[in-house]
């Protein structure tokens, strides 16, 4: 992953309209593009909820997203790979946390677009039912 000190770099590249992401190389947006897959799974997202409020173990994960310990130990080990989550051994047990606290930044980003997209649609519904009463 490129690293940038831009503090609002979800991924550690700055994507503006003035960088010239026009220019990024294949290479770069594939980094790119495989970090949102491993974002795009709904038990991956729930493990990344369950870990902002702190390191926890297997079993801890498994019992706050009632996932099975198979499936969780597979998107954990995906989560780590794509460097968004560590894993450290303590005693017998593995422990996991956010190793990138801007994935949450980027999940407030989307969550935000997500609302205004609903209030929108909730508008024009607002305006079909008016238009509605009118017949």
């Amino acid at each position: 992953m490129i690293q940038s000190s831009n503090p609002r770099s979800a991924i550690g590249i700055t994507l503006s309209v003035n960088s010239g992401t026009s220019n990024l190389s294949p290479t770069v947006l594939g980094m790119i593009a495989d970090f949102f897959k491993v974002l795009s799974e709904v038990s991956r997202l729930q493990i990344v909820c369950t870990l902002k409020g702190g390191k926890k173990n297997v079993s801890e994960i498994i019992e706050l997203t009632g996932l099975g310990q198979a499936n969780v130990s597979k998107h954990l080990k995906l989560l780590a790979q794509a460097g968004i989550v560590t894993r450290t051994q303590q005693g017998v047990n593995v422990v996991y946390a956010i190793a990138n606290p801007l994935v949450f930044s980027l999940c407030d980003l989307v969550c935000n677009s997500i609302v205004t997209q609903l209030q929108q649609k909730n508008q024009h519904l607002e305006s079909l039912k008016i238009f509605q009463r009118s017949f």
